[in-house]
């Protein structure tokens, strides 16, 4: 290959550069990223960052020697991808040649319809986001978070710290119970009624109201509630309209095997976007975390640069983290198709427990609070567990 080019500029878009690098390639690089700015990390986002304990430097993921002697396109999107030319297509116009395409184009926060152009209301994905959340958290006031999942706790547990009045509000019964199931997920979600952060389960959002301003949540139930800022996070939709009509399979994301290939030869996708075959599980996943991000393009490289020759081995089980008022959350595999949950260290009302999911009595999945060194293990346990 004398020419890859990488779609997305963000964690899976560095990983995959990297991993070309390491694994030997010396031919062009294209690094294209819709943002303007350098590969920066995401996590700290909703939590560090947010809160003014670290500034932008402290999210740079390159090192100030780091040189991967390639072109970065940054600031531009990718519009199209033109299989009969191998060429990506982008919105300035311009176009990129490649032998060999990585997709990484991530996924974008999804928004709350009727809201665009009216102040106070947030999502959180970029660093641009986080900067202007920043702003309005340091002026404090009334702050109501749409979405119980983690983005919406950690931004709920920063602003809290800050001295928000903080009220999240969740249309399912049970926050977190997709990723953690009913009953994990009401222990973790428990944490917001420990720090006095009002939980409101069970009840959708009908709108906003304000005229230039957001001044409260109305919800299905007839309530409103009074807010100076508003946060939707209600999840993410995976960056891929750019390519259809392309060839490449589209099913909630980019569908890969379970090394990142894609249904075009030469063409691999990671990160937020992709869907990747999981042996375990049976079925294509999209992982939205860190540490797939950052792991699986060497997978997804090594088959690119294979032609794929080589035999996709088996993804590790996608692991995440989360911080919230002060409790480390950690959580590996998956909890859909568990059929029991058994506490097996801490209590509940503690917050410091080590869960274990099962399935027919194979362990599936396990979830730590403040139990770092035994999930650990754990974790390691499922990673060398064979596939089903």
């Amino acid at each position: 290959m004398r020419t890859v080019a990488v779609v997305g500029a963000s964690l899976a878009g560095l990983s995959a550069a990297r991993s070309l690098r390491k694994q030997g390639y010396d031919g062009r690089l294209v690094v294209i990223g819709d943002e303007p700015h350098r590969p920066y990390d995401r996590p700290p986002l909703s939590k560090e960052f947010l809160a003014g304990d670290i500034d932008e430097a402290d999210l740079a993921l390159e090192s100030d020697d780091e040189d991967l002697r390639a072109e970065w396109l940054l600031g531009t999107r990718a519009a199209g991808l033109d299989r009969a030319h191998r060429a990506v297509r982008l919105t300035d116009g311009r176009e990129v040649r490649a032998d060999g395409i990585v997709i990484a184009t991530g996924a974008a926060a999804r928004r709350l319809p009727g809201t665009d152009g009216l102040a106070g209301v947030h999502t959180l994905r970029t660093l641009d986001d986080a900067r202007a959340l920043r702003d309005e958290l340091a002026l404090g006031g009334r702050l109501v978070v749409i979405g119980g999942g983690f983005i919406g706790a950690e931004v709920a547990s920063t602003a809290y710290a800050l001295g928000l009045d903080v009220t999240v509000v969740e249309v399912a019964p049970t926050p977190l119970a997709g990723p953690l199931g009913e009953t994990m997920g009401a222990v973790v979600s428990a944490l917001h009624a420990d720090h006095g952060v009002r939980l409101l389960c069970g009840v959708g959002v009908k709108g906003l109201s304000g005229e230039t301003r957001v001044d409260a949540v109305l919800l299905e139930d007839g309530r409103s509630i009074p807010a100076d800022i508003v946060v939707v996070g209600v999840g993410a939709r995976p960056c891929v309209e750019w390519l259809e009509g392309s060839g490449v399979a589209l099913d909630n994301g980019v569908t890969c095997g379970a090394d990142g290939r894609t249904s075009l030869a030469s063409v691999v996708a990671v990160g937020d976007c992709a869907s990747w075959y999981d042996p375990r599980a049976g079925a294509h996943r999209r992982v939205e975390h860190w540490t797939g991000a950052k792991e699986r393009p060497d997978a997804a490289v090594a088959a690119l640069l294979a032609g794929g020759a080589v035999e996709p081995g088996v993804p590790r089980p996608p692991y995440f983290w989360s911080d919230q008022y002060g409790v480390k959350i950690q959580f590996a595999g998956h909890a859909a198709g568990a059929d029991s949950v058994t506490i097996e260290e801490g209590a509940p009302d503690g917050r410091n427990v080590l869960a274990v999911y099962r399935r027919a009595d194979h362990p599936v999945a396990v979830l730590g609070m403040n139990q770092p060194r035994l999930f650990m293990r754990w974790r390691k346990q499922l990673a060398s567990a064979p596939s089903c």
